[in-house]
Order: structure tokens, then sequence, then C-alpha cells
């Protein structure tokens, strides 16, 4: 039985401008793009969650709701400094620790001694200390496996500690509405309500032939997790399956002509963002997004290990088509090839 920590710092951009100008802390502020460039927030504090506000929402539509929301630029070498800071203190306590992004992550402290090797007491403690010495909050959830960690720590927030221990599973997972199941967006809650199936109860009702005939392989993973069953370990290196770049115009891009003459820009940065890589992996597809003035989007993809303009152009016309209106969006990335390690198969 697993013991698993997930971390997970409260708006976590807006927390550390908040720390850094106490005035900030009682007015409803968003960390993101300005109007005028067609941005988005990528974060928010909690007085500007009360009016609608949430991360991706456009800022023209956050400052809608909110009228007086203080929007700032934000800045990423203060985040990655303060996360830097966050993740020394999971380091205190375990190695085995899986990045989800720059303030969150799993522990597995399934072996730790300390704390007499009380999970929930390496949680607080943690909390406690990255509130000491960073001066920000941070909401845990403790239970023995990634899925269940994942959702117990956002059960109390903000600034919130939920344990599910192994005895709790099964009556804390029959209640759980199927919309808090990572992978169930909209549309598959949706699909999942039309046949009755809102909560994992609901799901455990349904046989596991029906679930995978209607929802191929996720199927299966809705099964399993119906129970709180998962048994995917804490990998302390995530392998990067895609990198990307995308860009949000001041202006719609009225045709399909003036979003091919957008490409060779998009490419180039995606070119440099793949050097980077060390090493960098092979490439096995191209992926281009578009995103409408009416906000729908759509993404098409192709596979091939020798990417070109070309390519890209006929990926573009193809989702370009699919709305054929004025675009406020394009991107465009590679899929990356999974590392493959060599090994001798039986004979039998």
């Amino acid at each position: 039985m697993r013991k698993i920590i997930h971390c997970d710092c409260d708006c976590f951009y807006a927390a550390v401008e908040m720390r850094d100008n106490p005035a900030l802390t009682d007015i409803p502020i968003a960390i993101g793009g300005s109007v005028e460039q067609r941005g988005v927030v990528a974060t928010c504090n909690y007085p500007a969650r009360k009016f609608g506000i949430h991360s991706a929402m456009p800022m023209a539509q956050a400052l809608k709701r909110c009228p007086h929301l203080t929007v700032m630029r934000g800045d990423m070498a203060k985040y990655k400094a303060v996360a830097r800071q966050v993740f020394a203190i999971y380091r205190d306590v375990t190695e085995l620790i899986e990045p989800l992004s720059l303030d969150e992550a799993f522990l597995d402290v399934s072996d730790v001694t300390l704390h007499h090797g009380s999970a929930t007491r390496m949680a607080e403690a943690i909390r406690e200390q990255v509130r000491s010495e960073v001066g920000i909050t941070v909401s845990a959830g403790v239970a023995p496996n990634k899925f269940l960690a994942k959702i117990a720590s956002d059960w109390r927030k903000p600034d919130g500690l939920f344990v599910i221990t192994p005895e709790a599973i099964d009556d804390f997972v029959q209640q759980l509405p199927v919309k808090k199941i990572h992978g169930v967006g909209p549309r598959t809650a949706e699909k999942l309500a039309e046949l009755g199936i809102r909560t994992c109860a609901d799901l455990r009702a349904w046989p596991l032939t029906e679930l995978v005939e209607r929802f191929g392989r996720f199927g299966y993973r809705l099964h399993e997790l119906s129970y709180g069953r998962d048994e995917r370990p804490v990998k302390i290196h995530r392998e990067r399956k895609s990198i990307s770049t995308e860009q949000t115009y001041p202006q719609d891009l009225p045709t399909l002509e003036s979003c091919q003459q957008e490409l060779p820009l998009l490419i180039e940065d995606l070119k440099r963002r793949y050097a980077r890589l060390e090493p960098p992996p092979a490439v096995r597809g191209l992926v281009v997004k578009v995103k409408f003035n009416d906000f729908t989007q759509t993404t098409v993809e192709h596979a091939d290990p020798a990417p070109n303009l070309e390519q890209f152009e006929t990926l573009l016309s193809v989702g370009w088509a699919r709305g054929a209106k004025p675009v406020r969006l394009l991107g465009v990335g590679y899929r990356l090839a999974e590392e493959i390690t060599a090994q001798q198969l039986p004979l039998f």
C-alpha cells in the first residue's frame, strides 16, 4: 500500500504577488496577458474567483465580470525561483517526487520514516514549512494512490489538508461525482450523464465491456477509478510526449492565406524550443491548432518523422476548413517518440 501526498500551491502566481505586496491580498487580481493583446488569465486569487473568473478565461471576459479587477503581467523568473524553494522543502521529505507543473507535485512517502512514517504529519509539516519559509500556502491530499491524492488536495482548498485512508476509500469514491475524474471533461461528463452516470457508484453499475465499447480504452480507466484503483507509480522523470508553441493575435486573421503567412514564424519558434531539449527526442508527428474568433477550436494531426512547412500548411488548411471563419489563435507542435529500450523477446 503506497502513501502518496499531492501538494498544490494555492493560486500560485497570485499568491507570490500578494506575498510581495500585501495591499493586493483582499482585492481581486489576475495574472495574465493584457486585453489589448487578447491575453488570458493564467491564474487569479480567491477574491477574483468569487466573480466567476478562472484560469484560461479571456482577460476581456474577466474584466466584464469584475471591472475593478487588477491585472498583472506576472514575473516568471520570480515564480520559478519560488517554486525551487518549495520543491527544496519537498526534497527534505523524499526524493520520489513527480512534478506536474511549476507549483504542483506528487510525493511518494511510502518508505519515509519521518514523523513515525505518518504521511498526514509529513503533509502537515510540509505545509507549515512552506508557509513560514516561503510565505505562501499549499493544499495537500494524502491517499494510497495518485488518483485519490490529487482529488483530496482539492477537497479543502485553499490552504487545506484532506486525508483518504485505505478503509475510507470505498465510501468516499462511491459518492464521488464522475466530473472529478481526471480526463472527464464537459463533453464526456455530458455523455455519461445521458447514460445516467453521475457518480462513481453509477459507474460501477455498468459492465466493463459496455464501458469499453462506449469509451474505448478510457472505459477501462473509468471502471478502475470508480473503485478507487490506480496503480500508477510516482515517476521521478516525466517523459515529454509533445512540444508546441502558439500565438494569440491582436487582430483576427480573416482568411486561410493570412493564417498561412504566420506559419513560418511559429515553426521557427517551435524549432528553437525543440532544439533546447536535452537530448532532442525523435519527432513522430505534427500538430496544428486553430482557435476561431468564436472561441471554438480544432486540432489536426499527422504522423510524419520529417516535418516541413508544406505539411504544416496542409494541416492548417484542413483545420481552417472546419470553421472557415476568422482565427484568433494558431499553434503548431511536434508529437515526440517514446524512448524504447531494446530487449530480447522470449521464443515462447
